[in-house]
């Protein structure tokens, strides 16, 4: 089974310009991102897929291999799609892992249990956590899954789901299990190709959630549970967070 790991990287960023070429101790957050992934012991090969020439040449200067795609694409995973064309397509990949590039600190173990998911009937699979406390529960900028007995996800919302009527809404991480749904995804090769054809869902127009429109058009999203989570970077605030982190460890 050949897996191809893809980093979607653009350069623009409307809270934090640039953000994947800042810096920490002369490292940016490309390109740990992309040493992490190196780390991973599933993948056949790891590729950075952006669309400006200014990613491409840095990336270029550590080392890392990296395709050059159109500026036009929506999303990560269109951008995904065209890397995978790129790289020779459904002849040389069987599998891709679409991996977050603003995850500098991302465990590489998750790239590995999400691609021990993977068999021959596989359409889509991705990761996520519990959520332990209150506050992340009801963040609308986390997204939250439900799952079936299969493992299999039900429902992504920015909502708490599921709703626990007649408990207190502080008493809820105690009284169910509640999931964070965690923006990492494996598509089987094919499938990649096709979905990006599909046109938008409603749901996915309400809940600005991609991951909807795969769903309401009857495909399945095996999810798997993960123990870490990384620091994703978003903002300045983020981006100091990380320096402190770093340099206390």
């Amino acid at each position: 089974m050949k897996i191809l790991g893809i980093i979607p990287a653009r350069y623009a960023s409307s809270r934090l310009p640039a953000k994947l070429l800042l810096e920490v101790d002369g490292k940016s957050i490309l390109q740990m991102v992309y040493e992490r992934c190196l780390k991973a012991k599933s993948l056949s090969d790891v590729v950075i897929a952006t669309d400006s020439t200014i990613v491409e040449e840095h990336v270029k200067s550590f080392g890392g291999q990296v395709v050059l795609t159109s500026d036009k694409h929506p999303s990560g995973t269109d951008r995904c799609a065209e890397a995978l064309r790129l790289m020779g397509g459904t002849i040389n990949y069987d599998f891709v892992i679409n991996i977050q590039g603003d995850e500098p600190l991302m465990d590489p173990q998750n790239i590995d249990l999400l691609s021990s998911s993977f068999k021959i009937t596989s359409e889509i699979s991705s990761v996520c956590i519990k959520i332990k406390d209150t506050d992340t529960l009801l963040n609308p900028n986390v997204v939250k899954v439900v799952l079936n007995e299969q493992q299999e996800a039900m429902y992504f919302s920015r909502s708490p789901i599921p709703h626990l009527r007649e408990v207190p809404t502080e008493n809820w991480v105690e009284e169910a299990d509640f999931y964070k749904h965690i923006g990492m995804y494996g598509f089987r090769a094919d499938i990649l190709e096709r979905i990006v054809k599909l046109p938008l869902a409603k749901l996915e127009a309400q809940e600005k959630l991609e991951q909807l429109r795969w769903l309401t058009n009857g495909y399945k999203v095996r999810m798997v549970e993960v123990f870490s989570d990384g620091i994703g970077i978003d903002t300045e605030e983020d981006f100091q967070r990380l320096k402190q982190f770093l340099k206390k460890n």
